[in-house]
């Protein structure tokens, strides 16, 4: 699966070796370890007010995160490196980087095997970049690091500033006593903001932590929501008992307002700010505050509150998708083969239990239909929902599901995920459950054959679960097919040949007119056509088969043939 770079200490995927899982928990640790030395580096860099101290920090605390080091920061028009050194910035360089997105990226001009160049932020906008390279190109877990850390730095270094000119202010407001106590109070305040918010980070608090911090500091009421509008916590007076969420419009345009703003923005009878290190919401925290009576040192809580809030959740966000990745790279194997030891390892590893029966449940949506990670967030929360333990993840332009076997509502299950597509729509497919993990694989191809059968019968979009076919699943079983083909050809062949040439489908309405019991109306909706075009296409049929489909003897042979007629185009598109 990977190993561990003993000079980096980073983690080096290492394509078809399988570490045992003990090694993989090692990982998630060391990763956490750097994360939460980060966020302490953070607390440190924030604390300074002089910007050339924060990047001596930044510089020193590079040789610990991986391989790549630092180059220098890019503060305006000025070239700065860790040691303290400030020149100018060489044109070449500048050219560049005015070249780059808002996101940063590659530098060639520094002569480097890998350079980069990643962008200083802070809610105030942007101050420039920090350029790191190294030898070869570090793993990603290294580049995440490097990104962080250029956050947190770009965060301080707006702090210092912010703090240089309070202190100017200070001493320019100095000769008006009125004025200087006015100026004082509101420096005092802004730095117990400032102590009180850094502990919560140092102390790990969380979004319930900084919203109790922000309501003692304000008195107002304060709810922090994440990406999605959802609400994460609620301190203060007046939780409503359902938290009105914003129509998705309503959301986007207020998101635009505060990125194009770049600070906190009032929005009706609250004050919002964002929590965004990085392009891409994280999350939003507001102070509720229908009497318009949040002042100058409120908003400045509120901001600094939402920067706290976003290192933080960068922070969890990293956790979750190192676990993530690894979780996908265990269905993988799962589903592609592996033994039973060492899967058992690897789930323990991840605290899941694989020692019971599991089944596999394919998850597929239209071709027009959400992105495939979309779909693989909507199951998530569809799983999450329903409180059931399973592994999740991707193959083959689908979304598979691992769950312990036994009485499982998997329709129940594909309704939740329903629900929560924009585009409302999937099928699903579901393997029988197998007792040890290396049989997975077989699960697998069955759960893919029920959802071949399912379309290929032309049904509407539901739960195919392999143990309910039937004749379908006995029909797939068998290992020579060449009866069944002649059997078919007997039966349908006039039909089949037809629909080729006409370019008809007279096999598909045959197959639900049978389907339905021969009834008129339930045919109709089946196949979205009229009650006279239904009637055309049977009368058609008798025309090219003699066959008359009142006859029992003469539907159940029918009837039999297009279930093997369906089973066989499902097996082809399988090249079985």
């Amino acid at each position: 699966m990977g190993a561990i770079d003993s000079a980096a200490g980073t983690y080096r995927h290492e394509p078809g070796r399988h570490e045992p899982g003990r090694d993989e928990l090692g990982l998630l640790r060391s990763q956490l370890t750097n994360l939460r030395a980060l966020l302490v580096l953070s607390i440190l860099m924030t604390e300074s007010a002089d910007d050339q101290q924060i990047l001596r920090l930044a510089s020193s605390a590079a040789a610990s995160l991986g391989s790549w080091q630092i180059a220098g920061f890019v503060i305006g028009d000025a070239w700065r490196t860790g040691g303290g050194r400030c020149g100018a910035l060489a044109p070449e360089l500048a050219g560049e980087l005015r070249t780059l997105p808002e996101t940063g990226g590659p530098v060639t001009t520094l002569g480097a095997t890998w350079a980069w160049a990643y962008p200083l932020r802070s809610i105030a906008g942007p101050l420039g970049y920090l350029v790191v390279h190294a030898a070869r190109e570090p793993a990603l877990e290294e580049q995440f690091l490097a990104q962080v850390l250029a956050q947190q730095a770009g965060v301080a270094v707006s702090n210092a500033q912010l703090h240089g000119r309070e202190r100017d202010t200070a001493v320019q407001l100095a000769a008006t006593n009125e004025a200087l106590e006015e100026t004082v109070a509101t420096l005092r305040r802004g730095m117990a903001i400032h102590e009180r918010l850094t502990r919560v980070a140092a102390a790990g608090e969380g979004a319930a932590g900084l919203a109790e911090a922000l309501h003692d500091l304000t008195g107002l009421a304060v709810a922090v929501e994440d990406r999605y509008g959802n609400l994460s916590a609620w301190v203060g007076p007046g939780q409503p008992a359902r938290y009105p969420k914003l129509p998705a419009y309503d959301r986007e345009q207020l998101l635009r307002r505060l990125m194009t703003a770049g600070r906190s923005v009032r929005d009706g009878d609250r004050v919002v700010a964002l929590a965004s290190p990085r392009p891409g919401v994280l999350g939003l925290l507001a102070l509720m505050d229908p009497g318009h009576r949040a002042g100058t040192t409120d908003v400045m809580a509120l901001e600094h509150g939402a920067t706290v809030l976003a290192v933080e959740l960068a922070r969890l966000r990293g956790m979750a998708d190192t676990e993530l990745r690894v979780r996908r790279e265990l269905v993988h194997d799962l589903l592609t083969g592996t033994d039973d030891e060492s899967a058992y390892r690897r789930a323990e590893a991840l605290d899941y239990d694989l020692g019971r029966p599991h089944q596999v449940a394919v998850v597929e949506v239209p071709d027009s239909a959400p992105a495939q990670e979309d779909v693989l967030h909507a199951t998530r929360r569809a799983v999450r929902q329903q409180q059931l333990p399973c592994l999740l993840g991707t193959m083959a332009g689908t979304v598979v599901v691992v769950a312990a076997g036994g009485g499982r509502d998997w329709e129940a299950l594909r309704a939740g995920i329903v629900a929560e597509l924009a585009d409302g729509r999937c099928r699903m497919g579901v393997g029988d459950a197998c007792p040890r993990p290396s049989e997975l694989p077989r699960s697998l191809r069955e759960a893919r054959l029920a959802l071949r059968l399912q379309k290929a019968s032309a049904a509407a979009a539901r739960t195919s679960v392999y143990a309910d076919l039937d004749v379908l699943r006995m029909l797939a079983a068998v290992d020579d097919l060449s009866d069944v083909e002649a059997f078919v050809r007997k039966w349908l062949g006039p039909l089949a040949s037809y629909d080729e040439r006409k370019h008809t489908e007279l096999v598909k309405t045959l197959t639900q007119y049978l389907q339905h019991g021969g009834g008129y109306e339930a045919t109709s909706r089946a196949l979205s056509v009229h009650r006279s075009t239904l009637k055309y296409r049977l009368q058609r049929i008798r025309e090219l088969t003699g066959f008359d489909l009142g006859d029992p003897e003469i539907r159940f042979n029918l009837q039999l043939a297009t279930r093997a007629y369906v089973t066989l185009r499902a097996l082809s598109d399988d090249g079985a």
